[in-house]
This record gives C-alpha cells, structure tokens and sequence, in this order.
C-alpha cells in the first residue's frame, strides 16, 4: 500500500478494537492478538495474513533490539535480585528514617535520574523500589504510574538522549533548518514549549506530596493498599513472571552494595552515555549486556557456582516473556496500523482545521490521537513532523519563531502522552513489568492522570497560537 493511501474508517478498527477489548478483558495478549486478527482479515490477506504478520514484524532488527535488551534487563534484575542486591539497597535507604512519602519520592528523583533510556528507568524504578513501596503500603499501580511519568517524559526533555537526536534529525532540511546543528538548535528552544512532558513529570511529585489529590482508580488503589494492605487487587495479573519475582537471594553468599549493585548501574549509565558522546547514539542494549556479564563474573569470584549464575540468567529471561510477548503483538499491530493507513486517515480527517492560531494545540491532539492508537511515540514523531513543522513555517514565512518551537513540542509532548498511556505502548508495558502491576490497572489508574495533563497541555497551546498571532 502506498504510504499517502488508507482504508478509510476500516484503518482505525484493528487499534480501537484492540484498546476496548483490552479494558473489556483485561487481558492484553488477547485483545492485541484479535486485532491483528481482525485486520488482516480486513485486508483480504486471509488465514495466512496474520502469521505473515508476525513473521515480517519479528524478524526485524528493531524488534530483534528490543527482544535482547528486555532479555539482558531480565538478566540484570535476576542478579540482583540472587546477590541480594535489591534488598540491600532497599534496607541501606531505610536506614534513612523514611516515609510513605519520601519512598515515592526516591522513585520519583531515580526516574529523572536514569533519563538516558525510556526502556530502563521504568524497569530499574520498579524493579528497585518495589520492595520498599510494598512495605510501605504503596500500589503496584502506583508504583508504575511513578516509573511510567519518569520516562519517556523526562527522555523527551533532555538533549543528550537518542530522543532529542531523532527529533532533531527529522527537522534537517525543513524551512531554513538545513543541517544537524541548527536542526539541535530549534530543539532546545522547543523544549520550554514542550508542555506535556513538563508538567507529566511535575505532576508526580504534586501528587506524591499530596498537593494535587488522588482521584478516580488510583485513589481506590491506594485506598486498598493502605487499609486492606493489597498492593495489587484481588485477581490482579502482575505482568513479570514467577521465575524473576520468587527468586531468593543465594544462601552465605558474601555480597557487596557497591559490587553487586551500584557498580553494574554505572556499567550501564557509563557505555549509554560514552556512546552516545562518541557515536552519537546511546548503545542501550549492549550497555545491559555489559552489565549483565560484569555481574556474572562478581557473582563467580564471590563463590556463587557457574550453574546457578546460568540457572538465574535464565529465569530472569523468563521472568520477561510476559512483556515481550505483548511487545510483539503490539509491534505488529503497529506494523499493520501502517499497512492500512490509520495515522494517514487521522491527519486527513484534521488537516482542515489547521490555522496559525490552532496549529500547537492541534497538533499535540492529533499526535496523542495517532500515538494513543499506535503506542507509539516515534513513529508519531516520524508521521507529525514532515506534516506540521512545515505548514508551521509556511505560516512564519520560513523564519523560526515560537510558533515553530511550539509545533515542534506539541509533536514531542503529543507523541509522549500516547505512548505514556496507551495499553499498546512498549514504556507503559515496561513500567508494569518492572512494579509487577496487572498492565490494565496500570492503565486504568495512569489515564486521568494524564488526560488532566493533556487538557492543561492543550489549553497552553491554544493560548501559545493565539498569543503568537498577536504579536507577530
């Protein structure tokens, strides 16, 4: 199918069908697996439409990236979780007279601090402070929600993450941007502009400290927590599997915090950020394959045996499956969004309602409509860019003024919200997988809190569009 083209309204059944039987059900592999069901049906590819699907979707490097890093992360947490790492650094934090509060707030500042990789500081977050907010009555949904809106909201913000060069590289070549530099440059003036992730990252420490109340069903979750002390509901499905979550630390094993837990961390944070200063792109995946052999051999010298170390690098594999496998029906689905044209059926509907004074806002609506659809916030970048930032400079007369740092942030921070929030996305997936919270109640409670957001957010860019047409 040619990239201009879409089926019509049948483009968004696969993507809708698969959000509401995914609240209907609760069970994400079935509602994204019916889907891709339903449309490749619709396609006409017939019964042997969808394992084509998934063969074609799978048996790509991107997908093959995204399987190894959640492989190694797996690994990495099993380590730690073997050594006693976890519970060593939780009980070296409680020693520092701790609260409800200052427990979320730990994860909250963790999430900001590991902001290189959207894909780790959601697993590390939670996969490290679970044991501390369950003792404290905290709700695994909770605890996500703090993993989730640390992530890719803070990832979006800083210009030394694979975020900020993938957003500057779509812009080389639009209006009088003609090379990296000036491409990075409208960046970092867009990033005051990029209202949702500011105020989604704010939004968590408001809540945590109690400024802003909790309400709808994070409210009955903490509720739950802290008078029943439930962190998860009853007949809740934490999406990690056993084999991570029941592993015990290794009997007489003399192990080091340092060692076994802060060092493996700065494995990872030292190979993301050196490569990303030396090539330019931040080597995630090898950076936990780093971590994960330099824990192996910590654990041998310490005398944990070579085949309970295999044994445990094993079971942390497993521990993840859960997560790859709706990553890869949810990559599919995505694959198939594209083949029928959903994103390009969404910007067709819309593309009569843009003028100066709407642009901003209508951008961010259309790129969290596209991202929420799709979960995903990269390839809504890919779609949104080459389509608003230059009618926005058709609007400026090729000159670079606010109104383009706002078009820019309103596809950032739209892309952001869809793929902070939508049950297909791989970081809301991430953030469930590393608090052990069942997906959809991540979801669930996760929503109002950023659909709050989002109608702030918009309102801000209506008051942007308005405010430049004034003035300019």
């Amino acid at each position: 199918m040619d990239a201009t083209t879409h089926l019509g309204m049948l483009s968004i059944v696969p993507a809708t069908l698969a959000i509401i039987l995914a609240f209907i059900t609760r069970n994400t592999v079935f509602s994204l697996a019916v889907a891709c069901f339903v449309g490749v049906m619709a396609m006409g590819e017939g019964l042997m439409g969808f394992p084509t699907l998934l063969k074609e979707t799978l048996g790509t490097t991107s997908f093959s990236w995204i399987l190894l890093l959640e492989l190694f992360i797996g690994t990495v947490i099993a380590f730690f979780q073997r050594t006693g790492a976890i519970q060593n650094f939780s009980a070296w934090v409680e020693r520092r007279a701790l609260t409800r509060i200052k427990v979320q707030l730990i994860g909250w500042v963790m999430g900001m601090f590991v902001f290189f990789s959207d894909y780790f500081s959601p697993l590390f977050v939670g996969s490290t402070m679970r044991g501390l907010t369950d003792r404290y009555r905290v709700s695994r949904e909770k605890l996500a929600y703090i993993a989730d809106s640390t992530s890719a909201p803070v990832s979006v913000l800083v210009p030394i993450t694979g975020w900020a060069v993938f957003i500057a590289g779509l812009l080389i070549g639009m209006g009088p941007i003609e090379n990296a530099e000036q491409a990075m440059s409208v960046f970092l003036h867009a990033i005051p502009f990029n209202i949702y992730a500011w105020l989604s990252v704010a939004m968590v420490g408001l809540v945590i400290v109690g400024i802003v109340p909790l309400f709808g069903p994070m409210k009955k979750a903490e509720k739950r927590a802290q008078e029943e002390n439930k962190v998860l509901r009853d007949g809740a499905e934490p999406l990690l599997g056993e084999e991570l979550t029941d592993i015990e630390p290794y009997p007489a094993a003399r192990t080091s915090l340092l060692l076994n837990f802060f060092m493996p961390v700065l494995v990872v944070i030292g190979v993301a950020i050196g490569t990303f200063a030396t090539t330019g792109s931040a080597k995630t995946m090898e950076a936990f394959l780093a971590a994960a052999v330099f824990l192996g051999i910590v654990m041998r010298l310490q005398g944990i045996p070579f085949n309970d170390i295999m044994k445990t690098a094993t079971s942390g594999m497993k521990g993840v499956m859960p997560a790859i496998i709706i990553l890869a029906l949810a990559y599919s689905l995505n694959q198939l969004s594209k083949n029928m044209g959903t994103a390009d059926y969404i910007v067709e509907l819309t593309q009569g309602w843009l003028t100066p004074a709407l642009l901003p806002a209508m951008t961010f609506l259309i790129a969290a409509v596209i991202a929420f659809s799709t979960g995903t916030s990269w390839g809504t970048f890919a779609i949104m860019m080459p389509l608003s930032v230059p009618v926005a400079f058709n609007f400026t007369g090729d000159a670079i003024t606010p109104l383009i740092y706002a078009t820019v942030a309103a596809v950032a921070g739209g892309g952001v919200f869809g793929d902070h929030c939508s049950p297909l996305s791989d970081t809301s997936v991430l953030a469930s997988t590393g608090a052990a919270s069942d997906h959809i109640d991540h979801i669930k409670t996760q929503i109002p809190f950023a659909l709050a957001v989002a109608v702030i957010a918009l309102v801000a860019y209506l008051a942007v569009g308005f405010w430049w047409i004034e003035v300019a």
